[in-house]
């Protein structure tokens, strides 16, 4: 690569940001990424995501599923551009049901923003979701959510992040008042006070008052107690709390905070320039061969999603890379590092949602869509040049199971084609009796709703109507030797032995006191919550 050309990426790398925003249900966050999206000009009218109410869908949940129960159950990709910036906003399913998508969406983010409702602060699925951004040491920002509803104490809510997270906090900008008396914010960046107008349901973006903090106009446009209320609390933050520190923050170490409501868009633009001053441009990625850098000049990426039927009229079936290194180009010529193989990507995408474009060209921090007929799993390392792969994304331990049972016998290629699709992005996991005359697939998942949303699935893009067996299981353990160490061991009580899509052996125990007692009674047996990273082998078609 040509000195010019390197110039030229580190130009493109530098000017990309990418986040996914994590939440416990109900704190506002698709309702945030549609304002996102208004403020970055890719939407003219942002929808909230309500229920039987006649009015525009939110843009990041096109699922018919999300429509009817006004709830995100899948991640997507939405692409938009911002004071010249490039964003990748990777948006997630926020119920607790559908973590292990999350989980690998997270995979592919350099960023996360942390979204809390102001009324009930850290929730179950946020500390969790916050943990997995903790294990890749995510930068974290925080977003504090429905400042025009009653709440509770900002310094309450920011001693709860760093009690209960353990990490230090600084509010990039402060609430003036709350619930109906929430007026506006103050930027701690520029020293100014920004006084709101509302919009009809927040669908445009919102009018501002700019007044400097010295202003002596500011007693005249707030009221004196609430003014003097927040003057207050200001020097208190400004006199006990953390300074920023942007090596902390970008180790994610520390949080920068923001408030604001989204569904009236106080305090959202603030937060998205905030955000792309601090945020970590695309970073490389740990590889079988060493670190690889943005820069490094050869195409790289990986595949961390898989999506069927985004457009029905094809069913056709969407993998997501995230691009790790060097310039992808149209019709470009990669190795599959898995197969071995050599793939044409002739039709790639930008991903808005369920839109698609066609796209000439991408770069590192970038997520684009290629057409899968069959060849991607997620996890896949797609790359030019040296043969290299990058880290896999682990199956997690499900705690509910189910027969799926097929009564309709001349549906049977419809049905099994739907189970190898689902089973291919993730949507649920897969498991089979060892016993050779049960046929029917066992559905893993985390949560009921994995259930319904597969049932659902096969019914609406499969035309398979399906019923499930509920089978008394909560905990799941790979056997990590293998079929050989099980042997081994002889007779196992209080479990049942299963196998995955890749024909390994898993455990399955109703509690964890029958867990525990085979752990104790077989202290040689090793076994793992996660499934084990599979490289180079197909998962085995059982339903054949």
């Amino acid at each position: 690569m040509t000195t010019q050309m390197q110039d030229f990426l580190e130009q493109e790398v530098e000017r990309r940001r990418n986040f996914a925003i994590i939440s416990h249900p109900d704190s506002g966050k698709t309702t945030l990424t549609e304002k996102l999206l208004l403020y970055g000009g890719a939407i003219h009218q942002a929808g909230a995501v309500k229920a039987r109410r006649a009015q525009q869908h939110a843009k990041s949940d096109w699922m018919a599923m999300e429509q009817q129960r006004g709830i995100s159950i899948t991640s997507t990709v939405l692409q938009f551009e911002y004071k010249n910036y490039q964003i990748n906003l990777l948006d997630t399913p926020g119920h607790q049901d559908f973590s292990e998508d999350t989980y690998r969406t997270l995979a592919a983010a350099d960023n996360a923003v942390m979204l809390e409702d102001a009324a009930k602060g850290l929730e179950p699925q946020t500390r969790k979701l916050f943990e997995v951004c903790r294990m890749r040491s995510l930068p974290i920002f925080t977003f504090i959510n429905k400042m025009d509803r009653p709440g509770r104490e900002p310094l309450e809510l920011l001693d709860e992040i760093e009690g209960e997270l353990g990490l230090a906090t600084y509010p990039v900008t402060w609430p003036i008042g709350s619930g109906d008396r929430f007026k506006g914010l103050y930027n701690r960046r520029t020293k100014q006070i920004h006084l709101f107008e509302r919009t009809a349901h927040g669908s445009k973006e919102a009018r501002a008052t700019v007044v400097d903090i010295g202003d002596p106009q500011i007693e005249e446009l707030l009221d004196r107690e609430l003014y003097y209320q927040f003057k207050d609390e200001l020097e208190l933050i400004e006199e006990l709390g953390s300074s920023l520190d942007l090596e902390q923050v970008q180790q994610g170490q520390m949080t920068p905070v923001f408030f604001g409501s989204a569904v009236t868009n106080f305090g959202v633009q603030l937060f998205l320039d905030g955000f792309l001053d601090y945020a970590l441009r695309p970073e490389g990625r740990r590889s079988t061969v060493g670190d690889i850098s943005p820069t490094h000049p050869e195409f790289t990426g990986f595949v961390f999603k898989l999506q069927a039927n985004m457009d029905p009229k094809h069913r056709d079936r969407i993998a997501f890379v995230r691009v790790v290194s060097g310039k992808f180009e149209k019709d470009m010529s990669v190795s599959h590092a898995r197969t071995g193989k050599t793939v044409r990507l002739s039709r790639p995408q930008k991903l808005f949602a369920r839109d698609r474009s066609s796209i000439e060209e991408a770069y590192p921090g970038d997520v684009i869509g290629l057409n899968n007929p069959g060849v991607f799993a997620i996890g896949d390392t797609i790359y030019n040049g040296q043969k290299l792969e990058y880290e896999g994304i682990p199956c997690f331990s499900p705690e509910m199971f189910a027969y799926l049972k097929n009564p309709n016998p001349s549906k049977f290629k419809q049905f099994r084609k739907g189970i190898t699709q689902l089973r291919e992005e993730g949507a649920v996991q897969i498991m089979y009796s060892v016993d050779e005359s049960k046929r029917d697939p066992i559905l893993a998942a985390v949560g009921q709703l994995q259930f319904e949303v597969v049932q659902f699935r096969l019914q609406q893009e499969y035309g398979v109507e399906t019923r499930l067996e509920l089978l008394p299981f909560a905990i799941a353990r790979w056997v990590s030797l293998g079929w050989d160490a099980l042997e081994k061991v002889g007779r196992l009580f209080n479990t049942v032995t299963v196998k995955d899509s890749w024909g390994r052996p898993v455990l399955l125990f109703k509690n964890q006191w029958n867990l525990q007692q085979v752990l104790s009674d077989n202290p040689d047996l090793e076994l793992n919550a996660t499934a084990p990273v599979v490289a180079g082998r197909e998962p085995i078609d059982f339903g054949a």
